[in-house]
């Protein structure tokens, strides 16, 4: 009776997970394909639209800090269940008439994912830690699956009803409901002392050189991400794709990240050392950079890129367990690297177009990130063995 108990509230944590993971792509990449219905709504600048994209990146890298400091004060789930409030609160108020509420809303979730995002890991090393990297692959899966089915059914469903794009994301803030209700239930089997400890072992996170290399190793990842999620379609333009066959090269790209969100933590799990992992990845994505600038077997490219970026994706979801002795490290290393890694993805699109105006091609950015993919290579061998000191 007691066993069938525990397996019980062992898949209702599970369920608990995924429907955190949901909640962590979906309310920001349902809004891009939607900026041109807002900006036409508002009447907003370019400049401005495009802010709607760098908030929440800006309140990824400003917010990840303070998760591990809050779950040591209030708990872990405490603090997570109450992000998930503020991110549907915040999912609420950006369908308000006023513009205003658009970035108010958009501000909250932001904050509330950022928050979500840094004590994922940690959570995961606490409620599982014989299975980190099946739950971490569930995890990664679950969420980049609705984040590219939320970008996907955007508009269409944006089109099929009167309300226009505020229906296309208020559909998500249902979502957001469910999980707030679930984690009620949850947040009742959790007992009353705090949920996270000081950690048995202390570490400086930011004079270790293990926590930089993980840091920056997430960082690149990040900046890479969406600095080609951003302007792959301007590429494949200006190579003669039409920009409905660009949308798909990028539905590609996408796809191809997907399974290795789930594959690569489960197999890290059972490594020591994840240096073959890195390197096969580093490998990936450059021959994938050298083929998508050349123009040779573009989608063969991206798609390589896609595998590389994703390997890269679940590697670093993983550092933050493999390295860590307890969760109280994990969500200090995850928030650290987890800040980093979002100021390097705000910050990326924009100099990758710059340095496209500035030398009027796509060789010298192209350049750069084949010199990160190389920074990529040694801080992530440093990142694949040991534990932080």
């Amino acid at each position: 009776m007691q066993e069938a108990k525990q397996q019980q509230a062992g898949w209702i944590a599970v369920i608990g997970v995924i429907f955190i993971a949901m909640n962590l792509r979906a309310p920001i990449t349902s809004v891009g394909p939607l900026i041109p219905l807002i900006q036409g709504d508002f009447h907003f600048s370019n400049a401005v639209a495009g802010s709607i994209m760098t908030i929440p990146l800006i309140a990824f890298a400003l917010f990840s800090p303070f998760a591990p400091r809050l779950s040591l004060k209030f708990g872990l789930e405490p603090v997570i269940y109450t992000a998930l409030v503020v991110l549907l609160a915040g999912m609420v108020l950006r369908v308000f008439p006023h513009g205003s509420w658009l970035f108010v809303g958009t501000g909250l979730v932001g904050i509330a994912i950022a928050i979500c995002n840094v004590l994922m890991p940690a959570l995961v090393k606490k409620s599982f830690p014989m299975k980190v990297g099946l739950i971490t692959g569930v995890y990664g899966i679950s969420m980049n699956v609705f984040g590219s089915l939320a970008s996907g059914v955007s508009v269409p469903l944006a089109q099929s009803s009167s309300l226009g794009w505020r229906a296309s994301l208020g559909v998500w803030a249902f979502l957001a409901v469910l999980s707030v209700i679930l984690w009620s239930f949850l947040l009742k089997s959790v007992k009353k002392e705090k949920v996270i400890e000081p950690p048995a072992v202390k570490v400086r996170m930011w004079n270790s050189l293990k926590a930089w290399h993980v840091t920056i190793f997430m960082g690149i990842q990040s900046f890479m991400f969406y600095t080609l999620l951003t302007w792959l379609p301007a590429i494949l333009h200006d190579q003669g794709y039409t920009l409905n066959e660009a949308g798909w090269v990028v539905s590609t790209l996408q796809m191809a990240i997907i399974p290795m969100t789930f594959i690569i933590p489960v197999v890290a799990e059972k490594m020591s050392d994840q240096r073959w992992l890195t390197i096969g990845s580093v490998i990936l994505l450059f021959l994938g950079l050298i083929g998508l600038i050349t123009g040779f077997l573009t989608v063969l490219s991206v798609l390589l890129i896609g595998v590389g970026i994703g390997t890269m994706f679940g590697l670093a979801m993983m550092f933050f367990v493999l390295r860590t002795t307890d969760s109280a490290q994990a969500a200090g290393l995850s928030g650290m690297a987890q800040s980093m890694g979002y100021l390097l993805a705000a910050v990326g699109p924009v100099f990758f177009g710059y340095l496209h105006d500035l030398f009027a091609n796509w060789t010298i950015p192209f350049i750069l990130l084949m010199l990160l993919t190389l920074i990529q290579l040694f801080v992530g061998i440093g990142a694949s063995k040991g534990k932080l000191e």
